[in-house]
C-alpha cells in the first residue's frame, strides 16, 4: 500500500480535499478501487497530520432482484474499526426491470450518487469521498471529448450546494494497475458486481482504445492528462507556485 498512500497524499495536499473535523462517507462497492480508498484513508489517518472520521456506505442494487452478499466488506470494516452501513435499494430493479434502459449506466450511476449523498447527510458526514483513480480520470475526459463534444472532467474535489456536500476523489492520481496491485497483494476482499451491463459500457471501450493507444504510443495516457491539467479544466489546474522571492 505503500505506493498508494503516497499518490493519495499528493492528492489530499495538493486539491485540499480533508481537513480537520471532517466526517467522510466513503462509497464502497465492494470492488477494488472502493476498498483499496477505504483502507488508504484508514492508513493515513495514523500519519498524515489531519483528524478526520469515515463510515462506509454501500449501496446494494438488488440487480436481478436479489440482495448481493457483502459479508467480506462488513468484516473488513470491523477489523478497521469503521462504522459500515449497508442500504438496500431499487436502483437495480428501476434501471433494468421498470425503464428497461439500453444504455443504464448513466441512470444507474445518477440514481447512486443521489442514494450516497442522502446516506451520508443520514450519518452527519460533510463530505463524501469515491474511488476514481487516474485511468478513470482520463477515460472520462476522452469519453467527454469523443462522445459529447466537450472540454471537460469530473473535479478532483466539488461542492454539491443543494444537499451541503464536498465530492472528493483521493486516488486520481493512482494508475489503475497500481490500485489491482494493492488490492491483490495485500487480499482484500473484493465483491463481484453482479450488474448485467458490467464490462459491455462505453467506458469498457474507451479503455481499449486507450490501452491500443498506449501500446503504439507510450506515454499517451500522461500526456492527455497533463494536457488537462495544464489546461485548468474543472479544477483540475496545477497549483500555484509561491512569487519567488529576491535576494
Amino acid at each position: 500500500m505503500q505506493k498508494m498512500l503516497g499518490y493519495m497524499r499528493k492528492a489530499i495536499h495538493e486539491f485540499d480535499l480533508i481537513q480537520n473535523g471532517d466526517k467522510i462517507a466513503v462509497g464502497v462497492s465492494g470492488g477494488k478501487d472502493s476498498v483499496v480508498l477505504l483502507k488508504g484513508l484508514v492508513l493515513l489517518k495514523r500519519f498524515i497530520g489531519i483528524e478526520y472520521d469515515l463510515v462506509a456506505i454501500t449501496l446494494d442494487p438488488y440487480f436481478g432482484g436479489q440482495p448481493t452478499d457483502y459479508t467480506p466488506v462488513r468484516e473488513f470494516c470491523e477489523e478497521m474499526g469503521v462504522t459500515y452501513v449497508l442500504k438496500p435499494t431499487r436502483i437495480g430493479e428501476i434501471v433494468f426491470d421498470i425503464r428497461k434502459e439500453k444504455h443504464p449506466c448513466s441512470l444507474c450511476a445518477k440514481m447512486r450518487r443521489g442514494a450516497l449523498h442522502d446516506a451520508a447527510l443520514e450519518y452527519g458526514c460533510n463530505k463524501v469521498a469515491l474511488g476514481h483513480h487516474f485511468d478513470d480520470v482520463v477515460e472520462t475526459f476522452m469519453m467527454n471529448l469523443f462522445v459529447e463534444g466537450r472540454l471537460g472532467c469530473f473535479a478532483p474535489k466539488s461542492y454539491l450546494s443543494a444537499k451541503k456536500l464536498w465530492m472528493i476523489r483521493p486516488m486520481v492520481f493512482a494508475p489503475e494497475k497500481e490500485v489491482r496491485k494493492a488490492a491483490l497483494k495485500n487480499n482484500f476482499p473484493i465483491v463481484k458486481s453482479k450488474c448485467p451491463a458490467d464490462g459491455q459500457t462505453k467506458r469498457e471501450e474507451m479503455k481499449e482504445f486507450l490501452r491500443e493507444r498506449e501500446r503504439a504510443d507510450n506515454g499517451f495516457t500522461f500526456r492527455m492528462f497533463g494536457a488537462m491539467r495544464r489546461a485548468g479544466l474543472d479544477g483540475w489546474g496545477f497549483p500555484e507556485k509561491p512569487p519567488k522571492q529576491e535576494k
